[in-house]
């Protein structure tokens, strides 16, 4: 035995996996598809416009000072699981102002917005498949990333996973009703991250109550930015405290802080804790982010005029870029897109806004479809008029830079 394993290292070739880790980053490099971290100085002085801060509060004494308080009473940690030490009565506090707040039966907080999601679709399919009985997730193709893990990872047994092209509805529709299983899941972002484009909240529900399914729903990108005082588009369309809708949230967007949730009926939330494995396994949130996202909370109940400001502000970056000759995507909350096309024509449009003192999103794919390379713009409820003239600043050179691109291009092509 001994000698037939020696025999095989002289006939085969070691492999080097860091070397094939090499050359895939190279590969990717070409493409114009590497990724860096830069870190970010806290004295900057440049316009962001490229985080989720949509009502600006990232900055506010408020939200720091309740961190700071939550601290001093819990310390920095939850120190363990939810189910052992990670839950305080801050969490309790949390959950309940959240579940008030959103019109929702009941709330779970998570430790992050991806991980809620990864809890929900995986524990809530497992438990729709009963012994005998199937369960058919239905998915937008666009949907964030962490929903197509979770699909991923749920897609298990007798659970099966069917993609739909974007915002079909009858797509939608017909998956369900064509379906073998019994139990059947649809999902859907309510603002897709990247376009900032708002679906069909109403239409979603109509399909899945029709088909007997249940409705999760993402409101990562629009809690905070739609609806009264920033409900939510569910609460927008009037299907909040429906007891087959499942929503998640984050509270690093609107709310400028750490963490995520899940609100539905107590059923839903009884299934996460009993069998969640994000809840069971995960370090609890942090009681100063717990903290910090109850202040941001109450802040938003006092400025319900903070989300129209947020989505105002956006519509004004969208209309420059048009004006400019750039194809920006139509917002409906707070995130408008400029696409270029080319991910190198992306990363200089990208570097362009900040030689002009403008910070924006720069996507590529994966994280968009090829073709749609594109500058990420978020809107802020606190951006003023020097801003917005910083923003048209920094677009105009961005424009530049890509018209130039493009007819020198356009030039090569005709030279050939």
């Amino acid at each position: 035995m001994t000698w037939h394993y020696a025999r095989m290292a002289e006939i085969i070739p070691a492999f080097d996996p860091v070397a094939r880790l090499r050359s895939a980053a190279d590969d990717r490099a070409a493409a114009g598809l590497r990724r860096r971290l830069v870190p970010r100085r806290a004295d900057a002085r440049v316009l962001d416009l490229a985080s989720n801060d949509y009502l600006g509060l990232r900055g506010d004494a408020r939200l720091a000072e309740a961190a700071a308080a939550a601290a001093r009473t819990w310390g920095t940690g939850s120190t363990g699981s939810r189910l052992v030490t990670g839950t305080t009565t801050l969490h309790a506090e949390l959950e309940d102002a959240l579940a008030a707040f959103l019109s929702a039966p009941a709330a779970l907080v998570f430790s992050s917005g991806y991980l809620a999601n990864l809890t929900a679709v995986t524990a809530l399919s497992a438990t729709l498949a009963a012994p005998g009985d199937g369960v058919l997730i239905v998915s937008d193709e666009r949907n964030h990333a962490s929903l197509v893990d979770a699909c991923r990872l749920a897609r298990r047994g007798n659970v099966r996973l069917h993609v739909t092209a974007h915002a079909d509805l009858d797509a939608a529709e017909e998956a369900l009703a064509r379906r073998g299983e019994r139990a059947a899941i649809l999902i859907s972002d309510a603002v897709f991250s990247v376009s900032g484009a708002r679906a069909d909240v109403a239409g979603l529900h109509r399909i899945a109550r029709r088909h007997g399914a249940m409705l999760i729903l993402d409101e990562a990108h629009s809690f905070g930015v739609l609806g009264d005082a920033g409900r939510g588009a569910a609460w927008q369309a009037g299907i909040a405290s429906e007891p087959d809708l499942v929503r998640t949230v984050t509270l690093s967007k609107a709310l400028s802080g750490q963490g995520g949730a899940v609100l539905g009926a107590p059923e839903v939330i009884d299934t996460l804790v009993d069998t969640g494995r994000g809840m069971i396994f995960d370090t609890g949130l942090s009681p100063t982010s717990a903290g910090a996202a109850l202040a941001a909370l109450r802040i938003l109940k006092a400025s319900p005029d903070l989300p129209a400001a947020a989505r105002h502000a956006t519509a004004r970056l969208a209309a420059t870029a048009t004006e400019l000759g750039l194809r920006a995507t139509v917002p409906d909350a707070a995130v408008t897109s400029v696409i270029l096309g080319d991910p190198e024509a992306a990363v200089a449009a990208q570097a362009a806004c900040a030689a002009r003192g403008a910070r924006v999103g720069c996507f590529r794919p994966p994280s968009v479809p090829d073709g749609e390379a594109c500058l990420r713009l978020a809107g802020r409820a606190t951006l003023s008029e020097a801003d917005l003239a910083v923003a048209k600043e920094a677009l105009a050179v961005a424009a530049e830079h890509w018209n130039h691109g493009r007819n020198t291009a356009q030039a090569g092509r005709t030279s050939r």
